[in-house]
């Protein structure tokens, strides 16, 4: 009587077996969502006296040399700084109808962006002789260079690569932060392989990489805006990276501030 039943008991335990044994080799869920940017903590190393006539559009360390590029109509400039005092060293300024923005400087060459107006200006050093100027298609906001590259920013979520003899558009990077396109990108810094772009109205530094356009890291200068909110009431949004390749030292400023820092990343 029990053989009848040996077989199809077997047959039962197998088939139990084989289940579990394909429900244990299928995928797990894998959650696709790219991580948050790691948080970069910073520390003030060192703060300078900062022009508060100046609503600060690009600045740059150049050979040791500290120039900043100024916005606002009737009152944009080019200009060469002294670090220790906030001076101009010598400056030119654009004419009244144009709204200066971000520079950058490119073996001896500064590139000036203009906002609405769709020019960029060409300057060479060390006396700010304008050599040539480019029509383009777009508004200016921020810009760098990967030493071979321009890089811009046009209040958007994009980088553009241009090439500096021409302007000719390379390719466009949308820049994106845990997965969703980013926005407002604003001035920036090429640092050590990175782009380091301020987010316009948001105390917020970003870290990017340009090749995936991945934001991997963030620094929050809410502190230093506040610092300078009570230096100066007027004192707008966080606006101007520098980074001199030789010393490795990083300047911040905002717009209308009273200060200028020199930081240091703790990441």
């Amino acid at each position: 009587m029990l053989d009848q039943f040996r077989y199809p008991i077997n047959v039962l335990i197998i088939s139990s077996l084989l289940f579990w044994s394909c429900e244990e080799k299928k995928p797990s869920v894998v959650d696709a969502t790219p991580p948050a940017p790691k948080n970069i903590g910073f520390s003030i190393v060192r703060s300078f006296p900062h022009d508060t006539a100046a609503y600060t559009q690009g600045l740059v360390i150049y050979k040791g040399n500290l120039y900043e590029g100024t916005g606002n109509y009737g009152k944009s400039q080019l200009k060469q700084v002294e670090l220790m005092s906030g001076k101009t060293i010598q400056g030119i300024s654009l004419a009244n109808q144009f709204f200066g923005e971000g520079i950058t400087i490119l073996r001896d060459t500064v590139y000036q962006l203009t906002w609405q107006e769709k020019k960029v200006f060409v300057y060479t050093l060390p006396n700010f002789k304008k050599v040539k100027e480019f029509d383009v298609s777009f508004e200016g906001w921020g810009i760098t260079h990967d030493g071979n590259n321009l890089i811009v920013t046009t209040g958007s979520g994009d980088l553009f690569f241009y090439r500096p003899q021409d302007f000719t558009l390379l390719r466009t990077q949308t820049v994106t932060e845990s997965g969703s396109p980013s926005f407002n990108l604003n001035e920036l810094e090429f640092i050590d392989g990175f782009i380091y772009a301020n987010q316009y109205t948001y105390p917020y530094l970003l870290k990017i990489d340009p090749n995936t356009g991945e934001v991997v890291g963030k620094a929050d200068l809410t502190e230093i805006w506040n610092r300078n909110k009570a230096l100066n009431p007027r004192a707008d949004v966080p606006n101007g990276i520098a980074y001199d390749e030789q010393t490795k030292k990083i300047l911040v400023t905002g717009k209308w501030w009273a200060e200028l820092y020199e930081i240091e990343f703790s990441h």
